[in-house]
C-alpha cells in the first residue's frame, strides 16, 4: 500500500494496549477498517486480520489467514512481512496444536537472510521444538540466539549450545 496507509496501521498498532480484552473486537474493528481500503487481493490484508486475531488471542482465526497472506505473495511484496507472517503464523500453529508445521515452516528461516527477525524465528521455532518433546533443540536455539547478546561468555554459550544437539562436535 501507501506510506501514509502504513503510517495510519502503524499508529492503530500503538494503540493496542488501550483495548483491554473485553474490547477485543473493537481494535479488530479498526484494523479491519483499515484493510478495508486494500485491494481484494492484497497479501496485507489477510496478514493484518491475521495480526489482529492473532494478538487478541485466537490463534485458530489467524493461522488462515498468515497462510492466505503468504500464498498471496506477502513475502514477495515484503519480505520483512512475509517473515513476521511465518514466524506468526509457526506460534499460532504451536498454540492450536500443531507444532510440527510451525517446525516445518521455521526451520528453513535459520538458513535464510538474517535479518532483525533472526532472534525471533530461533525463539519461535524453540517453543515449537519444546511442544515436541524437543527441548535440548529448542534450549540450543535460545542459547544460540542469546550468546552474541551477552557482554561476556558469547564463545562458551555458542559452543554450550552446539553441544546440546551435537555432543561430539
Amino acid at each position: 500500500m501507501n506510506e501514509d496507509w502504513e503510517k495510519r496501521v502503524d499508529a492503530a498498532w500503538a494503540t493496542f494496549d488501550e483495548y483491554p480484552e473485553e474490547r477485543a473486537a473493537d481494535f479488530r474493528a479498526v484494523i479491519d477498517a483499515l484493510v478495508a481500503e486494500l485491494p481484494e487481493d492484497s497479501a496485507l490484508a489477510p496478514f493484518e486480520r491475521a495480526c489482529a486475531w492473532d494478538s487478541t488471542g485466537h490463534s485458530d482465526k489467524a493461522a488462515p489467514l498468515y497462510r492466505e497472506a503468504l500464498a498471496k505473495g506477502l513475502g514477495q511484496e515484503s519480505g520483512y512481512k512475509g517473515r513476521r507472517a511465518k514466524i506468526q503464523l509457526s506460534s499460532s500453529l504451536r498454540n492450536i496444536g500443531q507444532a510440527e508445521e510451525g517446525v516445518k515452516l521455521l526451520t528453513p528461516e535459520l538458513d535464510g537472510p538474517s535479518d532483525e527477525l533472526d532472534d525471533a524465528v530461533r525463539a519461535t521455532l524453540a517453543l515449537c521444538l519444546s511442544s515436541l518433546g524437543r527441548d535440548r533443540e529448542g534450549l540450543s536455539l535460545v542459547l544460540g540466539a542469546l550468546a552474541p547478546h551477552l557482554p561476556r561468555y558469547q564463545r562458551s554459550m555458542a559452543n554450550y549450545a552446539r553441544a546440546l544437539v551435537d555432543p561430539e562436535g
